[in-house]
């Protein structure tokens, strides 16, 4: 490979010939900026520059010849020979001190200290919810509307937390949900949660726009035999998709989480806003006849298929033998529909709130199925709800009502924040398995099958149920 010297990786800097250095190798991106995701500027304010730190602080090493090829390599150079970006003053919060890992005692308390240590527009792209944030907020106050009706006298001195996800050992119904870009938030992303989950029993789902590859996950288990599930986006090009598929069953992942409920991304207002992109001697017809740029979700998840329909399922059981779930459904109709298709589990999930605001939140769509549809619950095809979990009682909750096990996505970044890293996911999954368990005693349940629908009141919960159901 050639050595490309500084001064010539300079004068590339322009739309018309843009370079970028990246770990000391020089790619040609000309051909690239129009198409990029994130929108062009986000490759043009680093054009002719060493890119490197802007681009490790999101990306997985190998993403960028994965997305040029290798024609776009132009050569090597020495990285002290060329311009580098300007580190943006004030985003890294993180020197702050951070609050004593031992005093955290709940999620909340993570949430507050993620707040005070992430970069603004980290903690813009993880807390943000689309529009008006009625549905993230809505998620969680759900489980306020169903009370518990405990049973005493029924013999809790041993309580048992063990279950299994799809045929995995857990040793509580939660697993780590797929967040995207983990890296953002401490340097050994989501091989930091894959450490974590090991260590305290738990099934990680690793996100199609991880940051880390997903070898490099799999390396960072504390064990050969611990379960890793992956999430699949669909790709615009398929055959992209099936590629990845064959590669995360050759590490060795257990099943595929097929996410369907984001075939657009969501306005994400928040996470707009903090991109930090504003010409105050701007061209106001440019603002309208340009495409707009976009905040770090949009970014990086432009390659999204939004025309497949549910013969999707169909293409995926043909090009792997691996269990399927799908995940993002929101009503009970559809949860019908995937148990016909014959999936092996559903996630009720509206993306956190991300996606569409005022999207009902998942406990209501796993109670619509308990009236309308009870003869899937417990059947062949497992049941999953995330968003808003936030306390054992709210496990304890989603599971009387049928469902097998409960993810956690928030928490798990705003565990790693604050240089916490995999003992602050550690931490948060002790907590909530302590609050479960202990919870687990005042129902009254020594184990997860001892959960059962009439330990709740759903009265309250029950009046925000739709009565125009159509199967």
């Amino acid at each position: 490979m050639q050595l490309i010297d500084g001064k010539e990786v300079a004068k590339h800097n322009s739309k018309e010939s843009c370079w970028l250095a990246i770990n000391g190798t020089v790619w040609d991106v000309t051909d690239f900026v129009a198409k990029h995701p994130g929108g062009s500027h986000l490759i043009l304010k680093n054009a002719g520059q060493d890119a490197t730190d802007e681009y490790d602080e999101i990306h997985s090493p190998e993403l960028v010849e994965e997305s040029l090829g290798p024609k776009c390599r132009i050569g090597k150079v020495d990285a002290t020979t060329i311009p580098k970006m300007v580190p943006k003053p004030n985003l890294q919060k993180q020197a702050a001190k951070s609050p004593p890992l031992s005093s955290m005692i709940n999620l909340d308390d993570f949430e507050a200290v993620a707040e005070k240590t992430m970069a603004p527009s980290t903690w813009a792209y993880v807390s943000s919810g689309a529009d008006d944030e009625i549905t993230k907020i809505q998620n969680n106050r759900a489980y306020r509307k169903v009370f518990l009706r405990g049973r005493v006298l029924r013999n809790v001195g041993a309580v048992d937390s063990s279950t299994t996800i799809l045929g995995q050992k857990s040793s509580f119904p939660v697993y780590t949900s797929p967040v995207g870009l983990a890296k953002l938030v401490h340097p050994q992303g989501e091989c930091a949660i894959a450490a974590a989950d090991g260590k305290e029993g738990a099934i990680q789902v690793v996100n199609t726009v991880s940051s880390m590859p997903i070898e490099a996950i799999m390396d960072a288990r504390v064990h050969k035999d611990q379960p890793i599930f992956w999430q699949l986006y669909v790709d615009k090009d398929l055959k992209k998709s099936e590629a990845f598929v064959r590669r995360v069953e050759k590490c060795g992942v257990k099943a595929i989480w097929l996410t369907v409920d984001s075939p657009v991304i969501g306005k994400r207002e928040r996470d707009d806003r903090a991109k930090g992109v504003v010409d105050i001697e701007e061209k106001i017809e440019t603002v309208v006849e340009t495409p707009k740029s976009q905040g770090i979700a949009a970014a990086n998840t432009g390659f999204i298929n939004a025309s497949i329909d549910w013969s999707i399922v169909e293409w995926l059981r043909g090009i792997t033998k691996l269990p399927i779930v799908v995940k993002g459904l929101q009503c009970v109709e559809d949860a019908i529909l995937a148990y016909e298709c014959g999936v092996d589990g559903i996630v009720l999930s509206n993306h956190g709130g991300r996606s569409q605001d005022t999207s009902q939140p998942p406990l209501l769509t796993l109670l619509e199925i308990n009236k309308y549809a009870p003869h899937i619950i417990g059947k062949r095809m497992e049941i999953f709800v995330d968003g808003g979990i936030r306390r054992g009682t709210d496990i304890i909750k989603a599971l009387a009502l049928g469902a097998t096990a409960v993810g956690v996505g928030r928490p798990v970044l705003y565990g790693l924040s604050a240089g916490y890293g995999e003992y602050g996911v550690r931490r948060m999954l002790q907590i909530l398995r302590d609050e479960f368990q202990t919870n687990m005693a005042f129902v009254g349940a020594k184990n997860v099958k001892e959960l059962r629908r009439e330990m709740l009141n759903t009265r309250k919960l029950e009046k925000l149920m739709t009565g125009s159901v159509r199967l």
